[in-house]
Order: structure tokens, then C-alpha cells, then sequence
């Protein structure tokens, strides 16, 4: 089994799309048919799209946690740190590998995992 889609949505598609840039993530815009326009990336096999918010939403949902390995962990750092994103984490070495946890535009924790 794997992982092919991965929606999140959020009241400010480019702003949570340019957020998740800085992980490497690279981004189209566009729709399918009947969909809102919407941001969408490519990582391995998995599709990670950015939704406006449902129409019975109001907010994004923050309790959604994700996870992702970084090729170029250090780098990462540098330029979340310089872009000012929050830290619920400094990077440091846990049972589960060198990681940080950062926070995105709505909320939600992320974790970045350093990829050996």
C-alpha cells in the first residue's frame, strides 16, 4: 500500500503553497473539470494538493499532522529559519531520527525528518 493523494485545504491557497515551497515542494496551478483551481505537487508517487476550503468549512483543519524526509535537511533550515516560519521543535536527534517540527499557515504541525 502507499500514499497517492494528499489534500489539504486552506483559506489561502497561495500562501500555504508558497509555504510548503520552502520544503522543496514545486507547485502547478490549475483545475480538473468541475474543481476550483487548486496548487498541486509531485513528491515520489504521492499527489499533494492545496484546496480552497470546502464549503461547509470555515477554518483548516489544524489537527492534521504530516511528515516528510529532507534530502537537504540543513539548507531546509536555513531558509525556514530566514523566512521566519515558527519552530514547535528545534532540530535535534530523537528515537525516530534527526528531525524538527515547524508549523504552517493554519496551524498544523509538521514534521521534517533529516534523509541520511
Amino acid at each position: 500500500m502507499e500514499i497517492r493523494l494528499l489534500v489539504l485545504r486552506t483559506s489561502n491557497t497561495k500562501l500555504l503553497a508558497d509555504f510548503y515551497s520552502l520544503l522543496g515542494l514545486k507547485f502547478e496551478y490549475h483545475k480538473h473539470d468541475n474543481s476550483p483551481y487548486h496548487y498541486s505537487a509531485i513528491i515520489e508517487s504521492t499527489i499533494v494538493e492545496i484546496y480552497p476550503l470546502a464549503k461547509n468549512q470555515d477554518k483548516a483543519d489544524k489537527n492534521l499532522r504530516l511528515g516528510f524526509g529532507i534530502e537537504n535537511f540543513d539548507q531546509v533550515m536555513i531558509t525556514l529559519k530566514t523566512s521566519q516560519v515558527d519552530f514547535s521543535q528545534e532540530p535535534t536527534q530523537t528515537e525516530f531520527g534527526f528531525m524538527t517540527i515547524i508549523i504552517d499557515p493554519d496551524g498544523r504541525k509538521i514534521e521534517l525528518y533529516k534523509n541520511s
